[in-house]
């Protein structure tokens, strides 16, 4: 046993020996501008390694720098700088036979620059492109020959930033990248994935497959992948812009697949603190919406053909379509929500910039919606119709705010309003709101009517119409077949409104309607209406 022993020792020292010593019978850095040939013939840029080491224990060589030129096109800034590059090759060639087989490439805390040209085009859709390598320097010819397969493709801790050329948007940065790619081959599909911080605290991961590497445009790769998006702020991400009014943190759980044309994908979203207007607050209530979605790689353009909304038991249906091509997207989408349960409602309306009046609450009933909803982000003008039915407006009292009309009709206030129906047509677009054809039917007052507007601020500027349920008050004198229709102004803001009599318009409705020799009983009324205010 202790000559066993003794003689292991031996061996180990007479190979630890080789191994230092075969480490000084070559220079690896003679391989540097073949290595580099090589990459740029493969890439079709030109490709820099800096000084080369060779570390015969780990099997690889390493590159103090590494840096791959953009297309032209783009400007003179590398597509690709990294601070070392680690290449694993099969060493029992490289020392016999100066063969130096690649198997596996790290590139270690890279800033990676992707662009898109307002024509659609990135900055890297021409590597790998066959027409690309005549811009490469041809290697000497007495470098040795070189055998490439790379078996695994890693790059750790790196930085990307992905934007538009010719754009005043701000572009988006990834930040802790790490990207994946096994059994990569140019011909054949490749596994791959990838995990990124986004910006504002949120979480990228995709995993899938792509290939084979379209050779004319790599942007047109067919691809099919796993999508998760977490906890990212929409703003702080850079997916909107500010002047746009949207606003929220989202996840995503998806899946998509390209053929190199067209992007599939359909998944689920979560938004939480929603917000969908310019002058709206952040919604208390989370969002799903469930999507399925053709997306034109070439022409930027695209299609919802599944757009599902659930907030609690309320669903709406949102299809249409979408233009990426300009600083904002041009969106054209329909909306529909028949039947939506008010109580789950409620608490998104401050997201689209709608306010109740202070203290007041929405109780039971239901809603409908039928929108359009047209234009840029930051102009979006949405247009179309809103109803509800049978619902009440909890701790707000309409009879007490007309109420010098409702003692003339004998109306009894209360503390609440009921809503038997509620209808209008609403156009939203950045200077405010338009409220045209709105009909308001409540049981113990009547039917009010009228048009107004919304500004940005929240002022109200209405004029309306109530036919007055008559219950034998004061103007019962001079009522028509049991109806009193008195014109009012609402003003002040959404969550104060402030209701006036329209005096001239009312002396106007009730003189016309009376024969003239109730003229003078009216008039009575009126002095008496305005002593009261």
């Amino acid at each position: 046993m202790k000559h066993l022993l003794r003689a292991l020792v031996i061996i180990a020292g007479v190979l630890l020996l080789v191994v230092v010593g075969l480490s000084f019978l070559f220079n690896v850095n003679d391989f540097r501008p073949m290595l580099e040939t090589e990459l740029s013939g493969k890439l079709g840029r030109q490709v820099k390694l800096g000084g080369l080491k060779l570390a015969l224990l780990s099997g690889g060589v390493s590159a103090d720098d590494l840096s791959v030129a953009d297309n032209p096109a783009f400007g003179n800034t590398p597509f690709l700088q990294a601070k070392s590059l680690a290449i694993s090759v099969d060493l029992s060639r490289l020392i016999f036979s100066r063969k130096l087989n690649v198997t596996g490439l790290t590139i270690a805390q890279p800033e990676i620059v992707l662009m898109q040209a307002p024509s659609g085009e990135w900055n890297y859709s021409s590597l790998g492109a066959k027409d690309a390598k005549k811009d490469v320097a041809p290697g000497s010819s007495s470098t040795p020959s070189l055998d490439l397969s790379v078996k695994l493709v890693k790059i750790t801790d790196g930085r990307l930033t992905m934007g538009r050329t010719k754009s005043a948007v701000k572009p988006q940065v990834f930040d802790k990248v790490n990207v994946e790619v096994r059994d990569f081959a140019a011909d054949s599909a490749f596994p791959f994935s990838v995990t990124a911080d986004v910006p504002g605290g949120g979480q990228l991961k995709i995993d899938g497959k792509a290939g084979p590497i379209d050779s004319s445009d790599a942007a047109m790769t067919p691809v099919e992948a796993n999508l998760s998006l977490q906890h990212v702020d929409l703003v702080a991400a850079g997916f909107v812009e500010p002047a746009s009014g949207f606003a929220g943190v989202i996840s995503l759980d998806g899946t998509s697949s390209s053929d190199g044309r067209t992007l599939q994908s359909k998944g689920r979203v979560t938004a939480d603190r929603l917000k969908l207007a310019k002058n709206g607050t952040p919604a208390a209530k989370a969002v799903t919406f469930d999507f399925a979605n053709a997306y034109s790689l070439q022409k930027h353009t695209g299609v919802l053909n599944k757009g599902s909304v659930h907030i609690g038991k309320a669903e709406a249906e949102i299809t249409g379509t979408y233009d990426l091509q300009g600083q904002f997207a041009v969106v054209n989408m329909k909306v529909s929500g028949p039947n939506m349960p008010l109580q789950d409602l409620e608490a998104m309306l401050p997201a689209f910039g709608i306010v109740l009046p202070s203290g007041s609450s929405l109780q039971g009933g239901t809603a409908h919606v039928a929108m359009v909803c047209q234009g840029p982000t930051d102009r979006l003008v949405t247009a179309g119709t809103l109803g509800l039915a049978n619902t009440k407006l909890v701790g707000f009292d309409l009879g007490s705010k007309i109420k010098t009309i409702a003692a003339l009709a004998g109306i009894k206030t209360a503390a609440d309003t009921d809503i038997q129906t509620f209808s209008a047509n609403v156009r939203s677009d950045p200077s405010g709101i338009t409220v045209e054809n709105l009909s308001f039917i409540a049981p113990t007052i009547g039917e009010l009517s009228g048009a107004g507007t919304v500004s940005e601020s929240r002022a109200l500027d209405f004029k309306m119409l109530v036919k007055l349920h008559n219950s034998g008050g004061l103007l019962s004198a001079v009522s028509q077949n049991g109806e009193i229709s008195v014109p009012f102004f609402i003003k002040g803001t959404a969550s104060n409104p402030a209701f006036a009599p329209d005096v001239k318009g009312m002396a106007k409705t009730q003189v016309d309607s009376l024969k003239s020799d109730g003229i003078k009983k009216a008039k009575g009324l009126l002095d008496g209406f305005l002593n009261k205010k």
